[in-house]
């Protein structure tokens, strides 16, 4: 078996095993998520001794399935199974006293699966099965508990708006597989030319969806109606990260012109969530927020035609993030739920989860010497120096006091009120997951010099201390403003308009949503209305068939009635003719031919007989004569 299979089928067979055996889930999920670590891993330590796998795999005519394990891959595939092992640990404590145990490890098993085949995709054909199969995962976990509105109403607007964007994505490959005449991602990546730029443009539209950009973010924040490590992982490593990862590996096919509406893009969008997470009164509305303005760093990064600088922002946002949602289960199970009036100094209760939460909100921030402070220092290098700096430096630099702001008022809310709190199920379990993830979280900076050198590509151009200054500066300002300072009064009159979300005359479910609706349930109707025509043109042709079958059964037996009829006639004018005519005639000719063999006897040829005759034939002759004239 080929290495490149090892991060994906453990987790695989793992939701199969559930789905079959109905026992153990958790132990078969945590099973299957470690082993494909231990593949990711494998894979990784193979691609730094330049040995990168490569799978085929039977697929459409001409263009087979491949899977590849290159050095960027497997670091994916790494970044993919660390957080989706320890967010299952978690998970064990976290929905100890939930029912439906199998199917939740069972879609989150196929979730891992379907990412890790989606980062070691190496065809356009078997990446967008699995970008398909992760919508679907991640609409079942976040509509894990359907029988609440909000959790279905959250599934299917998520559902709607990623897939909606997910049309860009169809094109961009129907375009590159056309002008380039492979499914192969490198070798399709080289095209040139209008194909790029409008390649380029739609796979952003894709992004956008995923990743939650504006003017799609609303999804993002309403999906917080699933279980809380459904959130970890959807929004640091698999299905808003999908979006980020794609316009990544893709970076090499970008035109001028596909960058800069990247990063325009993005750093509309880092700003723009900012706020709308500054302005937010519920602590995991927050995080979420959050995501949407950290992946839109990343498109700038992008933008800034710095890919380099997007991954490792990437790796340490998946561990920050992750460890964020989790001490946020962690005091949601502790207040039964996570709206800040409910959390206040619920941190000083549940001292270990806020110490991780803090770690990773101050290493989120960009604070030295925590990841992000690192990978936020090469974001905005490459704002200040690549293309567009103009536009991308300011916009990275407002996002960056805005995390900041967010972070410190959530950590404030955290820290300041009552430390009363309820006995929680499963802490040990959960404190195991949010410091798995949390050490990466502050630690792996360090990593990042020996990454840029193991995965090849270009690194910013350095701003010297400038981007360094300039992003502490920021992440220190925000910390100080968010702590010290009212929302209110931060904001001044957006507030408001920050609390709704930045929503324009209703924002897009007015603009967009309810027209789409509207339509959609126009087209119900008209459907209602021809399956009702159709059925009963239907009925009438069926109703007309039954009646010339019932005249076809009559006319059948009409015919057989005059058929029998006419063979007893014939039989009976046979059994005449043999009987009658022919019997008749037969007799006749008998009688005929006796006379004549009589008449024969009276010829003898004798003289005597013939004088005996006459005498005889004179005698009765005369005595009819004599009767004759007495009767006179």
């Amino acid at each position: 078996m080929s290495a490149v299979l090892l991060p994906i089928l453990p987790p695989l067979i793992a939701a199969l095993a559930v789905l079959i055996l109905r026992r153990g889930s958790a132990a078969l999920a945590l099973a299957g998520a470690t082993l494909s670590l231990a593949g990711g891993v494998r894979l990784l330590a193979g691609a730094l001794d330049g040995q990168a796998e490569t799978l085929l795999l039977p697929g459409l005519p001409d263009m087979p399935l491949r899977l590849v394990a290159g050095p960027m891959t497997a670091l994916l595939s790494v970044a993919v199974a660390t957080v989706g092992t320890f967010v299952l640990v978690y998970a064990i404590g976290y929905m100890k006293r939930e029912s439906g145990q199998a199917r939740f490890y069972a879609v989150m098993s196929l979730f891992l699966a379907a990412m890790q085949a989606l980062v070691l995709a190496g065809d356009w054909v078997l990446l967008l099965a699995a970008w398909e199969l992760i919508g679907l995962c991640s609409y079942l976990l976040i509509g894990f508990w359907f029988q609440r509105p909000e959790a279905a109403n959250a599934a299917s607007r998520a559902f709607l708006y990623t897939r909606s964007a997910d049309l860009g994505l169809y094109v961009a490959i129907f375009i590159l597989i056309g002008s380039s005449g492979t499914s192969e991602i490198a070798a399709s990546l080289e095209a040139g030319g209008s194909a790029s730029t409008a390649a380029g443009l739609l796979l952003l539209l894709a992004a956008m969806g995923k990743s939650a950009q504006v003017p799609l973010q609303d999804w993002l924040m309403r999906a917080m109606a699933g279980p809380t490590p459904v959130s970890a992982l959807l929004h640091s490593a698999t299905l808003v990260a999908a979006g980020a990862i794609l316009l990544i590996r893709s970076a090499t096919l970008l035109s001028p012109e596909a960058l800069f509406a990247i990063g325009l893009v993005g750093g509309v969008t880092t700003v723009a969530a900012g706020v709308i997470a500054l302005a937010e009164r519920d602590l995991k509305r927050l995080l979420a927020a959050s995501t949407a303005s950290q992946y839109g760093l990343m498109l700038i990064a992008v933008g800034a035609g710095v890919p380099m600088a997007a991954l490792l922002h990437f790796l340490a946002h998946a561990a920050i993030k992750s460890t964020l949602f989790l001490a946020a289960g962690d005091f949601q199970h502790a207040r039964e739920g996570t709206a800040f009036d409910q959390l206040k100094g619920v941190g000083r209760a549940r001292p270990w989860a806020f110490a991780g939460f803090a770690l990773a909100a101050l290493a989120l921030a960009g604070i030295p010497p925590l990841s992000g402070f690192f990978s936020k220092d090469v974001v905005i290098a490459a704002a200040l120096s690549g293309q567009g700096a103009a536009w991308l430096g300011p916009l990275a630099l407002a996002g960056t006091l805005l995390t900041g702001a967010y972070m410190a008022r959530a950590l404030r809310v955290l820290w300041q009120g009552s430390g009363d709190s309820r006995p929680v199920e499963g802490t040990g379990w959960m404190r195991a997951g949010i410091w798995g993830l949390a050490i990466p979280a502050a630690g792996l900076g360090l990593a990042f010099g020996p990454l840029e050198t193991i995965l090849d590509l270009p690194a910013p151009e350095t701003a010297g201390t400038v981007a360094i200054v300039l992003g502490l500066v920021a992440a220190l300002v925000g910390l100080a403003l968010g702590w010290l300072v009212p929302v209110q009064r931060l904001l001044g009159p957006a507030h408001q308009w920050a609390e709704s979300g930045l929503e324009v005359a209703g924002g897009l479910t007015a603009w967009i949503g309810r027209p789409a609706m509207a339509i959609a349930r126009g087209c119900d109707r008209l459907e209602d209305h021809l399956y009702a025509a159709a059925l009963g043109i239907g009925r009438a042709a069926l109703t007309i068939a039954r009646g010339g079958e019932r005249l076809e059964q009559r006319l059948y037996l009409a015919v057989l009635g005059v058929g029998r009829a006419n063979l007893a006639v014939g039989r009976w004018v046979r059994g005449g003719d043999e009987r009658g005519i022919d019997g008749l005639i037969f007799a006749l000719v008998s009688g005929v031919r006796d006379l004549g063999a009589r008449a024969r006897t009276l010829q003898s040829g004798l003289i005597h007989h013939s004088l005996a005759i006459s005498a005889v034939a004179t005698a009765v002759l005369l005595a009819i004569l004599f009767s004759a004239s007495l009767s006179v």
